[in-house]
């Protein structure tokens, strides 16, 4: 394969810039706001977020989700505690989500703990997903490898079958995740890469709050 040259891509970033003065004192409420902004910039996508965990061997990895929901508390997504992620996180609980809302040029990066949610919080979430993705979820084992597509759907197939106009449980492995953060950053991009980007760091008296160079 020959090698490719991406040296000449490049973009400007113009949005207004951000200021310490225009901040609010809890990050929390910083997100909050972005985020409302991010619904209407980008609805479909405003809750994606990419999860970067640690393996027990050191080796990071990275993979897009979707925030269900988020308080004071942390940010909850849900998955398999079988993925490459839940084996993660079970030997690391340390980990960071990075939000990036291209159209308003902004990233909101969040690191901090992982620590799973009750399961009647969980069974309560599996109840409200739509059918299929019931299926898909009790009758596969995420990450594990299979032998091809069609014995995924014969899986699924099979389990509609047993389980038809009956409530389909939740399987034990399928758990939700909470991320209680320790440090926020809020990025916004800038002409001539001018970046504003402040970090919120969680202390003792409260959050502090610096301005970092880009």
């Amino acid at each position: 394969m020959s090698s490719q040259d991406y040296k000449d891509y490049r973009r400007e970033y113009e949005a207004q810039g951000l200021r310490r003065e225009n901040l609010a004192l809890d990050p929390w409420k910083q997100f909050a706001d972005w985020l409302v902004e991010a619904e209407v910039a980008c609805p479909l996508d405003a809750t994606s977020m990419a999860l970067a965990t640690v393996s027990s061997s050191g080796m990071p990895s990275a993979r897009i989700v979707l925030m269900k929901s988020y308080n004071e508390s942390g940010l909850v997504w849900y998955s398999d505690k079988r993925s490459q992620k839940g084996c993660d996180i079970d030997h690391n609980p340390n980990a960071s989500v990075l939000f990036y809302w291209q159209p308003l040029e902004r990233q909101v990066r969040i690191s901090g703990t992982v620590c799973f949610l009750p399961e009647a919080t969980s069974d309560a979430y599996f109840k409200s997903r739509p059918r299929g993705s019931q299926l898909s979820a009790a009758a596969t084992a995420q990450s594990q490898v299979v032998s091809g597509l069609a014995d995924l759907e014969l899986n699924v197939a099979k389990l509609d079958e047993r389980t038809h106009d009956c409530s389909i449980d939740r399987p034990s492995p399928w758990v939700g995740f909470c991320l209680v953060p320790t440090k926020f950053e809020f990025w916004q991009g800038q002409p001539s890469r001018l970046h504003d980007r402040f970090r919120y760091q969680q202390t003792d008296d409260g959050w502090v709050i610096d301005r970092l160079s880009p």
